[in-house]
């Protein structure tokens, strides 16, 4: 097996152990929000998904896990979405990190406008498929308050679970 070979393997593996990740994280705690979803732990692993694999497989991993998480759980209108929704997470999360990244020569900061600039689309994405969802775009808005919780956390998690622990791990494993 020659080295194309295997970094095409380790980047197939890990973006499905990422999409399994997500989907547990997005089920491991579910709290309802008002609306029809729920505020979980799966945004910390978009973000993480999309710093480690980049805008293509982290793009995969994010929406993929979320997706199944969704049918998973009971929630198989909002797969769709879902897929849509945190693979465009991942793909922003992805570019603006590393746009920041360049300018500031510093990680924290761009990790951090990174992962709120993910949040937004989240945000966004969701109060746009609701309207279609339900048919107006107050009801939409009215669930806004539980995505915007989840993204807080989404945001507070990712980057502190990859400052403190995966920047950590050595490359080579």
């Amino acid at each position: 097996m020659n080295h194309t070979s295997n970094n095409k393997t380790r980047i197939l593996t890990l973006s499905a152990l990422m999409a399994a990740m997500t989907c547990v994280a997005t089920m491991l705690i579910q709290i309802p929000s008002p609306g029809q979803g729920y505020v979980n732990l799966g945004d910390c692993i978009v973000n993480i998904s999309a710093w480690l694999l980049g805008p293509l497989f982290g793009a995969a991993a994010a929406g993929i896990g979320s997706a199944l998480a969704d049918i998973i759980s009971g929630y198989a209108v909002f797969a769709p979405a879902t897929l849509v929704i945190k693979a465009l997470m991942a793909v922003v999360s992805f570019h603006v990190f590393k746009t920041v990244e360049k300018h500031l020569n510093r990680t924290f900061p761009a990790r951090i406008i990174a992962a709120v600039s993910a949040e937004i689309v989240m945000t966004a994405g969701y109060v746009l498929y609701e309207t279609f969802l339900y048919g107006s775009f107050a009801a939409a808005v009215s669930g806004a308050y539980g995505d915007l919780v989840q993204g807080f956390m989404g945001v507070i998690s990712s980057v502190a679970i990859y400052e403190l622990i995966v920047k950590r791990i050595p490359k080579n494993i």
